[in-house]
């Protein structure tokens, strides 16, 4: 990130801006429609995206492309099934960037993408940061939101077991991270995420 010129280095902050907040949003509205009223209760049903914005994880997704937003906080005691109301919630944030992602991919199908320019420079980085923060969410590594789905629909000892593994997810994206395997683990799956948005 630090290697940037001023101009991307705005436009990734933009895209992190937007993307963070939508991911949190969708959360956030996905489990007040599921019964919770938690998030609204905590103002964190809004696109204000200093609601959602925590400030070191802010500062560290700028600074080398790793961070994190506020979670929503969520009581399941308020959904009508807990195991699939989790499992809804944690599936809309990375749903909420597909999304995004398709809409943006639309836009260039349709040929309103120009072909140089602040625009396209802008529209790309709203792409990728989409495509990398919908991935990176999907890993199924605490605490990220792919632990909580397949929390939700792991049964029985399987379940107990991913439980314990619970605590050492912070530690196991940090040596993810730091041995740079990180990366090459989300390039796939984004590359695929963005040619399908483009058609390519």
């Amino acid at each position: 990130m630090l290697g940037l010129d001023p101009a991307q280095l705005l436009f990734t902050a933009a895209a992190l801006l937007v993307a963070a907040t939508v991911h949190e949003y969708a959360h956030a509205y996905a489990a007040v429609q599921l019964g919770d009223p938690t998030p609204r209760w905590l103002g964190r049903l809004t696109l204000n995206p200093l609601a959602h914005l925590d400030p070191l994880g802010t500062v560290l997704l700028l600074l080398v492309g790793f961070g994190w937003a506020k979670p929503v906080p969520v009581n399941a005691a308020h959904f009508q099934d807990p195991r699939r109301g989790i499992l809804l919630v944690a599936v809309a944030g990375p749903l909420a960037n597909v999304c995004f992602v398709a809409a943006l991919g639309a836009l260039y199908r349709l040929g309103l993408v120009p072909e140089g320019g602040w625009l396209a420079s802008l529209w790309f980085r709203m792409l990728y940061v989409n495509a990398v923060l919908a991935v990176f969410n999907l890993l199924p590594i605490p605490p990220l939101d792919g632990s909580r789905i397949l929390g939700a629909l792991l049964r029985g000892e399987a379940e107990n077991a991913y439980t314990r593994l619970q605590p050492y997810g912070g530690l196991l994206l940090l040596v993810l991270l730091a041995t740079g395997w990180l990366g090459p683990l989300l390039r796939g799956p984004v590359v695929w995420l963005v040619r399908w948005a483009v058609g390519a």
